[in-house]
């Protein structure tokens, strides 16, 4: 059974950073594609980014390029979303997702794995 838990979130101020982590279990975490969503209230569950089975290939919702970036480390079966300049806007449940299909994917449905996620607050 594929288990992920979230960590990292947080209250920021408007400018500030988070690195938000995410440990999965499983024997086959490497040949995972791994996802970011976030959801705000009131709203759909949102894209923010997306990393292949080797690391190789990542992309990016067009608010996060330039200010996220999205990382793996195999040897402790954990993914990572580094968070800069964050705005207000950026307020949300994030959530982390992992695929069977190791390529990246921007859908939900594209995704077999869920964690409970992890609040983040940015202050204006």
């Amino acid at each position: 059974q594929v288990q992920l838990v979230e960590s990292g979130g947080g209250l920021v101020q408007t400018g500030g950073s988070l690195r938000l982590s995410c440990a999965v279990s499983g024997r086959t975490f490497s040949s995972y594609g791994m996802g970011w969503f976030r959801q705000a209230p009131g709203k759909e569950r949102e894209f923010v980014a997306s990393i292949s089975w080797s690391g190789d290939s990542t992309y990016y919702a067009d608010f996060a390029k330039g200010r996220f970036t999205f990382s793996k480390d195999i040897a402790k079966n954990t993914v990572y979303l580094q968070m800069n300049s964050l705005k207000p806007e950026d307020t949300a449940v994030y959530y982390c997702a992992a695929r069977n299909d190791g390529s990246v994917a921007a859908i939900p449905y594209e995704y077999d794995y869920w964690g409970q996620g992890t609040q983040v607050t940015v202050s204006s």
